[in-house]
């Protein structure tokens, strides 16, 4: 039954009565470009090519066509849709989705199957499944259990097959789809077209049509592309100014690996935000209680690899940071198109450090077709400003509401105790509101700040010399790219063996200590420590430095194995 009384956009479609009524439910009034193409093209029983990014509404795209078609048939006991996807987590929501869409259709049995869960449970739910989503492994481990059979499929589905490439499934996927009958329809979605992707539309789809939403440049425009430029010792700082002032309910941020990940997210969470981290290390089970603590909101800031992000599809992320800048473009896209999904708004704000890093970023930029926009890190006043309007929302908020009786008394009684309404206003306000205290120095404006300390500095010792081949120039790049410190309030330099003497401002000691905390330098991970030791009187810069013990003995040993091995030529010399 078709359900023409639908005020929304889907109405041109005309989705049955119990599919539109779950899109109501979801909240969707328009359906995207890649919807309005693939649906009718799908209903036709042609073979489907869609180019279309992440974000763009392909599961819609692609699962009304399926519910449609096994809604029809007579015989719905056997498998007769199957949907390959590149991860769990994406099998996980493809499923979830189907399941809201099928709400109000009968006989309609969708599973999910993927690798890390229990074999078992899989096996007894795919009995009754006639609609099976999944990555190709999980799906390769039923066929040869014969736990799942593959005879009675009508429609086969490969959704992000470029990612599915990239990951090593090519020969699963043609296995696969060998295995089901050559009169299905085959319906596959990539984001690009590679050589791979060619050969398998040639082996496995007659005719197919191609459909191009053109959805990437509108996914990357609903998106405000920021970055901000910080020394790198105080990119934490940053990120934490900015979650307090931006306060989004949910944001993902993304490192490059998988300790950094566990890293920041203790660090986020001692600065009071609630964070997790998300990585590849982790058990299936993990990941999918933290997932779903994320998608109930609460779990509010994720700290994600690229790996584990693969194929989260969160509808209400307001905020993508950039912690670490992507290792190349496709990353740079498929991160910070986790906000602005299907056609809402979103942000994103990468933190780069020194102009190195701008650069690079500027680069991706170039080649994404994005614009990006310099902004500065908030400071401690803009976000008491911020929090202070919030405030005052709130209480205008009630006072446009009756105000209870015993509330006014209240005031009458402390007006009648000599209190004036101002002050009574004040109290109740600091009562009603903690102030969030930001504890962080501005960074912006402390890194313009010069540190003469009158004068007075102080040694650090980095673990890395001439041995490394290291120079000043190094030395002073490494501390002022992590630090708040100039080129300028470096004081003198010197360079020995096995390691090197730098003078800083004293009143900047602890903070560059703290910034040079797993820094590199010449490629060599160095350690860094407050210059204790006594310098001996020689002023030989090579000898300058207290040696330890086993360090004069060391060099004692070669002097006296120097003048045996000048004796015994010598000697050889005479006979």
């Amino acid at each position: 039954m078709i359900n023409n009384s639908v005020s929304n956009g889907f109405s041109e479609l005309l989705l049955p009565e119990g599919i539109q009524r779950a899109i109501n439910d979801l909240g969707f009034d328009e359906p995207t470009a890649i919807q309005k193409k693939a649906i009718p093209a799908m209903r036709s029983g042609k073979d489907i090519i869609g180019r279309s990014q992440t974000g763009t509404g392909k599961t819609v795209a692609f699962a009304v066509p399926a519910i449609e078609m096994i809604t029809h048939e007579n015989d719905k006991s056997h498998v007769l849709a199957i949907i390959m996807l590149p991860t769990r987590e994406l099998a996980i929501q493809c499923c979830e989705e189907i399941k809201k869409l099928t709400k109000y259709c009968e006989g309609i049995r969708p599973v999910e199957v993927y690798g890390g869960a229990p074999m078992d449970r899989q096996i007894t739910r795919l009995k009754r499944a006639n609609i099976v989503i999944g990555t190709p492994g999980r799906i390769m481990d039923h066929m040869r259990r014969r736990t799942l059979k593959l005879d009675h499929v009508k429609l086969a589905v490969l959704d992000e097959a470029d990612e599915m490439l990239s990951m090593g499934f090519k020969e699963d996927m043609e296995t696969i789809l060998r295995e089901t009958p050559s009169s299905r329809q085959t319906v596959l979605f990539s984001a690009t077209m590679p050589d791979a992707i060619l050969s398998i539309t040639e082996e496995f789809q007659d005719s197919p049509v191609m459909i191009e939403a053109g959805d990437k440049k509108i996914a990357l425009d609903n998106i405000t592309q920021s970055y901000v430029n910080v020394p790198m010792g105080r990119k934490t700082d940053a990120l934490c100014l900015l979650l307090h002032y931006y306060s989004p309910s949910l944001s993902i941020v993304f490192c490059n690996t998988k300790k950094m990940a566990e890293e920041l997210s203790l660090a986020l969470v001692k600065n009071g935000f609630n964070a997790e981290a998300l990585h590849g290390d982790l058990k299936q089970s993990q990941r999918t209680a933290i997932m779903d603590r994320f998608r109930n909101g609460a779990l509010s800031v994720l700290v994600a690899t690229d790996v584990a992000a693969r194929g989260i599809d969160v509808s209400d992320v307001e905020y993508v940071f950039n912690y670490d800048i992507p290792q190349n473009n496709e990353y740079y896209v498929h991160r910070i198109g986790r906000t602005g999904r299907i056609g809402k708004k979103g942000d994103s704000v990468t933190i780069c450090s020194g102009h190195r890093q701008v650069l690079s970023l500027t680069e991706i930029a170039r080649m994404t077709g994005s614009t990006l926009t310099e902004i500065n890190v908030p400071t401690a006043d803009d976000i008491n400003y911020r929090i202070a309007e919030s405030n005052i929302s709130s209480v205008e908020q009630t006072l446009s509401k009756p105000i209870p009786d015993r509330y006014r008394n209240m005031v009458n009684m402390l007006l009648a105790n000599g209190h004036s309404l101002f002050d009574i206003a004040c109290a109740a306000l600091s009562m009603s509101f903690s102030e969030k205290e930001i504890k962080i120095q501005d960074i912006v404006s402390e890194k313009k700040q010069r540190n003469h300390s009158n004068g007075e500095f102080i040694r650090i010792i980095l673990d890395i010399g001439r041995s490394s081949r290291v120079a000043p120039n190094h030395l002073v790049a490494s501390i002022t790219e992590r630090s708040i410190l100039h080129g300028s309030d470096i004081g003198k330099i010197e360079i020995f063996d096995d390691h090197s003497l730098v003078s800083i401002p004293k009143s900047s000691a602890e903070d560059v200590l703290d910034s040079m905390y797993g820094a590199k330098v010449c490629g060599r991970p160095v350690k860094t420590a407050i210059y204790e030791k006594h310098e001996p009187k020689r002023n030989n810069p090579a000898r300058r430095g207290s040696l330890k013990r086993n360090d004069r003995d060391r060099s004692d040993k070669k002097k006296k194995d120097a003048r045996k091995s000048y004796k015994k030529s010598s000697g050889r010399h005479r006979q």
